[in-house]
């Protein structure tokens, strides 16, 4: 009777985070150490999430992969689990004051060498990167995800994966939006942009703060 009324009393989350994968060690330490180390440390992705990163990498088995917002490269070494053998992730950072923390972490997992990190401002990056990816992750300046999304979608092979993190922006898209809110409109015109973009196949996960599998079809 006990055990039933704990799973009453349990969250879907926590429910979900006995049930999935276990996470390695150095992931489990990265994680804390955003905690303690980072002044918005629930910008990590986290075991959830981070799980799912990784399942979707390995039922695409992406070759190249593309990540723009590093943060402190969490969601990259998730993402970096199931590259192929040969494969690179290139992983773009505008914030200079994590690389050093960045590179620790990374260097913590197996796939360090798979990693090129990037410091600067994604949309002047990207243009230089002469690479044709599998998939992109966008998870940086909301402000800017219509710029991402433009910057690289010439650089996605046809079949290709664009996730996009936070499209559902602590669900502030349900609400009236203040005009000076310029990080909620912004994900708003890209939600609309993608639902009636014909290149592309979409949909949106009400996994924590919203995350958006769009597929490319076509450059027309």
């Amino acid at each position: 009777m006990q055990e039933i009324f704990l799973k009453f009393q349990m969250t879907t989350e926590e429910y979900l985070l006995k049930h999935i994968d276990e996470v390695p060690e150095y992931l489990k330490v990265i994680e804390r150490r955003t905690w303690v180390q980072q002044l918005n440390p629930r910008m990590v992705s986290g075991a959830l999430q981070g799980r799912l990163l990784a399942m979707l990498c390995a039922m695409i088995r992406p070759a190249n992969i593309l990540e723009i917002g590093t943060y402190t490269g969490y969601s990259a070494l998730c993402l970096a689990e199931n590259l192929a053998a040969d494969g690179k992730l290139h992983t773009i950072e505008i914030d200079d004051e994590l690389e050093d923390t960045i590179r620790e972490n990374f260097a913590l997992s197996p796939f360090s060498e798979k990693l090129i990190l990037h410091i600067g401002e994604a949309l002047k990056i990207i243009p230089s990167l002469n690479e044709t990816f599998d998939l992109v992750f966008i998870d940086a300046d909301k402000r800017d995800y219509l710029a991402y999304y433009d910057a690289v979608f010439p650089k996605i092979k046809p079949g290709g994966y664009i996730l996009a993190d936070n499209t559902l922006w602590d669900g502030k898209v349900l609400q009236p939006v203040s005009e000076k809110d310029t990080q909620t409109i912004e994900i708003m015109k890209f939600n609309d942009f993608i639902t009636q973009d014909k290149r592309v196949k979409q949909v949106i996960l009400p996994l924590r703060d919203g995350l958006t599998i769009i597929q490319k079809i076509n450059d027309n």
